[in-house]
């Protein structure tokens, strides 16, 4: 048994069982995962996988059995390196952040930019993707950090620490009618075509739910996944939009109107790790640069608590 035939278990699944994608994912021939499952398969004298033919349709008992067993063993052969590497003080590699575009645009800028003076040798990889997706990168240990407002608390392998709080506020052009109204309620929102956020973006459910507890049917005509592409729709007289209130740049934005309101309450952005997976000591660096008062070593003891 080896660390190869183990990785070929791991991506067989999670390619749905195409020896062609593992393999290509493995940088290696078909033949050689094929080889590889059929030596593991006879060391241990069970069959893994359910086979038609040529095909692998799924996992059988011992291979579902064996499945989590190997996600622990490659997790914990990562950390060993990563630990070598800490106490080594190796300053350089690889950190990917998988992120939403609002936080990438909008609130990780500077935090990036004194990462990268701190740690200059380290390839930083911001990977933006919806909250969901962020939640399956960092399961599937494709990225080490996470930062949404959604879904990084409702899953049990992730460790989250909460990264700042911020609240909802209405854009429209500055000759909008609503622009220099000083109180404005849900009421006075309703009566035009609203932009806003996708399903499960941005906190999103917050308004749903904010229009749902009045009583008032929101006329959404269009929902999009960043606040650049809102706010280009309600400049152009779509609608009016509502956005996370830090995607308004008075500079920028000088064509739109900002208007701060706390109809939509308070929503929560964090940053998650999956547990049992060891970050080098400068992803813990980034993490506290975002939120200097985290307590790293009890993120660690979240993350990590047979450590």
């Amino acid at each position: 048994m080896n660390f190869q035939q183990l990785r070929i278990i791991r991506e067989t699944v999670r390619q749905n069982f195409n020896l062609t994608e593992a393999s290509t994912a493995l940088y290696t021939s078909q033949s050689g995962v094929s080889k590889h499952i059929k030596d593991l398969e006879d060391e241990l004298g069970v069959q893994l996988f359910i086979r038609k033919g040529k095909r692998i349709l799924g996992l059988t008992e011992p291979g579902q059995a064996l499945l989590s067993i190997v996600e622990r063993m490659l997790v914990d052969a990562d950390n060993i390196k990563r630990l070598s590497d800490d106490f080594n003080r190796v300053d350089e590699g690889t950190l990917t952040i998988a992120t939403t575009h609002t936080q990438a645009r909008y609130v990780l800028p500077p935090i990036v930019s004194r990462f990268k003076k701190q740690f200059p040798k380290v390839h930083l990889i911001l990977q933006q993707a919806s909250p969901i997706e962020i939640s399956e990168m960092l399961l599937q240990g494709e990225a080490d950090v996470g930062i949404a407002t959604e879904s990084l608390t409702t899953e049990e392998q992730l460790a989250s620490i909460p990264y700042y709080q911020w609240q909802h506020c209405i854009i429209t052009p500055v000759n909008h009618p609503l622009a220099n109204q000083t109180h404005i309620t849900l009421e006075h929102i309703a009566q035009y075509p609203l932009i806003t956020y996708h399903g499960g973006f941005t906190g999103r459910s917050k308004i749903d739910q904010a229009f749902k507890d009045a009583h008032i049917d929101p006329n959404v005509v269009m929902a999009a996944l960043d606040a650049d592409v809102i706010k280009t729709y309600v400049e152009l007289g779509m609608g009016i939009g509502i956005v996370n209130h830090l995607a308004y740049d008075p500079e920028r934005d000088f064509r739109l109107k900002q208007i701060k309101t706390d109809l939509f309450g308070l929503n929560t952005t964090w940053i998650a790790v999956r547990k049992g997976h060891l970050l080098r000591g400068y992803g813990y660096d980034f993490i506290s640069l975002c939120s200097p008062e985290t307590d790293i070593k009890a993120l660690k003891k979240a993350a990590y608590p047979e450590e």
